[in-house]
């Protein structure tokens, strides 16, 4: 597959996308799409933290040989 294919591709696919949305709505629908990614980026960076924390908390609760973990205040 050539790269000019590849970009005639490209084209297609927004036509269609335009036909189907309309103009009026693609500005809605790019700010929706935004806000959406937005969302998901920090729900992924908070569940990375929240496993950090886990791995932590399972180390030190294997150091003190305690079998229950300590919970947040």
């Amino acid at each position: 597959m050539s790269m000019a294919n590849l970009g005639s591709h490209w084209w297609v696919i927004l036509i269609i996308v335009v036909l189907l949305f309309g103009a009026p709505k693609l500005p809605a629908l790019a700010r929706s799409m935004g806000q959406s990614m937005r969302i998901f980026k920090n729900e992924i960076k908070t569940n990375k933290d929240d496993d950090g924390t886990e791995s932590t908390k399972a180390e030190s609760t294997e150091k003190s040989g305690s079998d229950t973990p300590t919970t947040k205040p």
